[in-house]
């Protein structure tokens, strides 16, 4: 059985402030943690579940059946989120809740090649639908686009020299396996940055992961169409794992809580931004929860409100 922990649980149901006749939506399921205690607080209300994978359905249907009927699981990715809502009959929402990034069970499955510390085929797919794996990324794409998925995304120093690696080793053979990956990630990178601490290809693993599932650009797309959907008084959280992320949920939580008045005119604005920034500074998880769980430490969470 394979462990998920929510990360930042009770933070995030605090400030989804939870009304128990509402419509609210969960568009990364996982291991139907924060779904639980949604649920819990639902009376009338309705919760929807968004994910692309079978696992996370069959994980958290067990975990939510002892709770309340009073969910629907929607198997779809969630930039489709007004899409699928509005086939359901549902237009406006009370709350979204996003805990983006990989959900833990899909890092310990070592068959899905998620993770740089069991050897695996290089899939990286949340979707298994999908016909683009990590695999093909790095047998099959030019070196440019290599190195520009590695900084881009991964944020890289040696991008170059990983991304030549790749092309040199992937002419002897196919580069099939996350060890292997590894393996010429190593070759690539110099002692001195071998002998520091933290695994030499997370960054790889990271770039490669988002592309395979073209994470920044679906999050950029749900999360506007989420914020639409917004009834007053409703909530958006939003849980982020690395700066990229949170780079896109900062920048469209202070345009959508910012009037675009020129400046210079001489007049008095009485008018409000339609949405309420709650969080300055992001939220971050405590003591406690940093010692029990080591995936919470690059864990941000950012709040807005409808008004």
């Amino acid at each position: 059985m394979y462990i998920h922990k929510s990360v930042l649980l009770n933070e995030a149901i605090e400030n989804l402030n939870i009304k128990p006749n509402g419509i609210y939506v969960d568009c990364t399921l996982g291991g139907g943690g924060h779904s639980k205690e949604i649920l819990k607080r639902l009376t009338t209300g309705h919760l929807y579940c968004f994910d692309q994978d079978d696992y996370a359905f069959k994980r958290a249907k067990e975990v939510l059946d002892p709770i309340s009927s009073n969910y629907t699981f929607i198997k779809s990715n969630f930039k489709n989120i007004k899409e699928e809502l509005n086939k359901l009959g549902v237009e406006k929402i009370d709350g979204v809740l996003y805990d983006l990034g990989v959900s833990s069970f899909q890092l310990d499955i070592p068959e899905r090649g998620f993770s740089y510390n069991f050897d695996a085929p290089l899939d990286m797919r949340m979707n298994q639908d999908s016909p683009l794996t990590a695999r093909t990324i790095v047998n099959n794409y030019s070196f440019n686009d290599i190195q520009n998925i590695l900084f881009r995304y991964g944020e890289e120093p040696f991008a170059k020299q990983i991304a030549r690696q790749i092309e040199k080793k992937r002419q002897e053979k196919p580069i099939e396996t996350t060890f292997e990956l590894v393996d010429v990630i190593k070759s690539a990178l110099p002692q001195k940055v071998l002998n520091k601490k933290g695994h030499p290809a997370k960054q790889t693993f990271q770039a490669l992961r988002i592309a395979v599932n073209d994470e920044l650009r679906v999050f950029e797309v749900s999360i506007n169409d989420a914020l639409d959907m917004l009834n007053s008084d409703g909530y958006a959280v939003v849980i982020t794992f690395h700066s990229l992320e949170d780079r896109i949920c900062k920048t469209v939580f202070r345009e959508r809580s910012t009037l675009d008045i020129p400046e210079g005119l001489p007049i008095i604005i009485k008018e409000e931004a339609p949405f309420e920034l709650i969080t300055r500074h992001p939220i971050t998880s405590n003591e406690d929860e940093l010692n029990e769980n080591n995936r919470a430490h690059s864990a941000k969470m950012r709040v807005l409100r409808k008004r």
